[in-house]
């Protein structure tokens, strides 16, 4: 009997807790339709997310990782937690990487929506002239389903730089296993579903979205990278604002539902989100959960879109949440599990659990957030012998022949100018404020970024060493740089926070130009 007793109050919770997410949900519904361009704000303990608890999950990103850029979190639909770490901006969009993967696979199932293609159509029947002499039956049997799983047969991933990528590229790549068999991760394959769109639709995938996806969620001045024939990359290349990408998280939580409108199929969104793969063996790894249409499965029954060095949407449909997160780190499978450790504990899943946390400093917490800069003085006795004065490089692989460090006045901004192969790189650093300025950006990244949005600050180490920093702020990219003086010239290194090659981590030296 007792047991029985327990079972019915259990129950009963379980009816509470249900209901308080659904009108929570249909809240949110209402609130979106007053205004579409912003999320609805909330405090944490309103929706029942324990303050002091949060607090200590910012805190524990802030202090365990040098490289986070923001973090938005949404419970039943309202932001309850949003910080950037200075000098990185909300209003600034931010480089996704492969988190672009879930926006391609959204385009394709809006277009199963409206019959153009069906994802158990052959890739081959769409792109006959760019087929190998010869095809393979493999090549053949292909399926758009089998390139929104990540199982097109590959062994080895197709070239997926912008300047190689293409379906050709693609198809000329050997298909090994069966398509459908064989879980690979590929680029290459969203980028086909991009090119697919573009077929069909005769818009590129970013155009494609911007009517159907971008416009009714309010999300402005998004961007998409093209590979060399004018045809968005698919796989990355997107940017976008950090309150866009929990808004496609919520929408994807609410089923495809914005306010009134059905953006996106219910039937689609329980298919993409769902395990249609497996993808490995580790229970305890997030990248072992399984991989649904360009979403991965993650533990606690979540999943998400993620992209290289931190770029995070992560769906908690049981808490009613989401989290969305930029950065500049290496270690992603870290970050993921911060969120498992120290944010799920903070929510409750009744509803009234807890109040007002009256002794939480969540928001001055929120405010003060800031990557490191350098440490120095705003001059040196030395200075004016290093300063205003130009240096002939040595041969070195980022193709630099040219040094100018140039400052009014050690009140005003520290100027670099790099140049050399046709290349060059311009900023102005600051004394413990993050100076902005914009210019190319070469990174050694199998793109180049041009006309980049920089940020920089200065610091004099000693009487001959100064130490710059500079972050290209759509970007999880930042490099620090560390000049030591010499009578007659100059060395310097050049060492990148995170890249796909370590090989740009450089010793430069120059002598003063005569």
């Amino acid at each position: 009997m007792r047991t029985n007793l327990n079972y019915l109050d259990y129950f009963s919770k379980f009816l509470i807790s249900l209901l308080w997410i659904c009108l929570s949900s249909q809240i949110f519904s209402q609130d979106n339709k007053t205004n579409s361009h912003h999320l609805p704000r909330s405090s944490a303990s309103s929706q029942n997310v324990d303050e002091v608890i949060l607090e200590d999950f910012i805190n524990s990103l802030d202090s365990k990782f040098k490289g986070i850029h923001s973090v938005m979190i949404l419970r039943n639909g309202k932001v309850i937690c949003e910080g950037w770490w200075s000098p990185y901006r909300e209003e600034d969009n931010h480089m996704l990487f492969s988190l672009s993967k879930i926006f391609t696979s959204t385009a394709v199932g809006m277009a199963a929506e409206e019959n153009l293609l069906s994802i158990n159509d052959t890739v081959a029947e769409y792109f006959p002239n760019d087929l190998p002499d010869n095809s393979p039956y493999n090549l053949k049997a292909m399926r758009v389903r089998d390139l929104l799983t990540m199982t097109t047969g590959h062994q080895s991933e197709p070239p997926i730089s912008a300047n190689e990528i293409s379906v050709r590229s693609f198809f000329e790549t050997k298909v090994e296993h069966q398509p459908g068999t064989h879980f690979k991760y590929n680029t290459s394959a969203t980028f086909v579903q991009s090119a697919l769109i573009q077929k069909v639709t005769g818009q590129k995938v970013l155009r494609y979205l911007q009517s159907r996806l971008f416009e009714p969620l309010g999300i402005s001045n998004p961007y998409w990278r093209d590979n060399y024939q004018g045809i968005s990359l698919g796989g990355y290349g997107l940017r976008l604002r950090t309150e866009d990408i929990a808004k496609v998280g919520q929408l994807y939580l609410q089923k495809g539902r914005w306010g009134n409108k059905i953006i996106i199929n219910e039937d689609w969104v329980d298919m993409a989100t769902s395990k249609q793969v497996s993808n490995g063996s580790n229970p305890d790894s997030d990248w072992n959960q399984g991989y649904g249409f360009q979403f991965w499965r993650c533990k606690f029954d979540s999943y998400r879109g993620d992209g290289a060095f931190g770029q995070f949407c992560v769906v908690m449909p049981r808490l009613n949440a989401v989290i969305a997160i930029t950065s500049g780190e290496n270690d992603m499978a870290s970050i993921l599990n911060l969120v498992w450790d120290k944010f799920l504990p903070a929510c409750y899943t009744f509803p009234n659990k807890i109040k007002s946390n009256q002794h939480s400093s969540l928001n001055k917490t929120l405010k003060n957030l800031a990557i490191d800069g350098v440490a120095g003085n705003s001059t040196t006795v030395s200075e004016e012998s290093y300063v205003n004065t130009s240096y002939t490089l040595n041969s070195n692989p980022l193709g630099f022949n040219s040094l100018k460090i140039s400052q009014a006045s050690y009140k005003q901004p520290l100027k670099i100018s790099l140049t050399g192969d046709g290349k060059k790189i311009e900023f102005s650093a600051g004394y413990k404020f993050w100076t902005r300025t914009r210019s190319d950006f070469p990174n050694g990244l199998m793109m180049d970024l041009k006309n980049e949005s920089l940020a920089a600050v200065y610091g004099w180490e000693n009487s001959n060493i100064l130490n710059v920093k500079v972050c290209a702020t759509e970007t999880p990219f930042n490099f620090s740089m560390k000049f030591k003086f010499e009578e007659k010239g100059v060395n310097f290194n050049w060492v990148p926070n995170v890249g796909f090659d370590n090989r740009i981590n450089f010793d430069l030296t120059g002598k003063i130009k005569r």
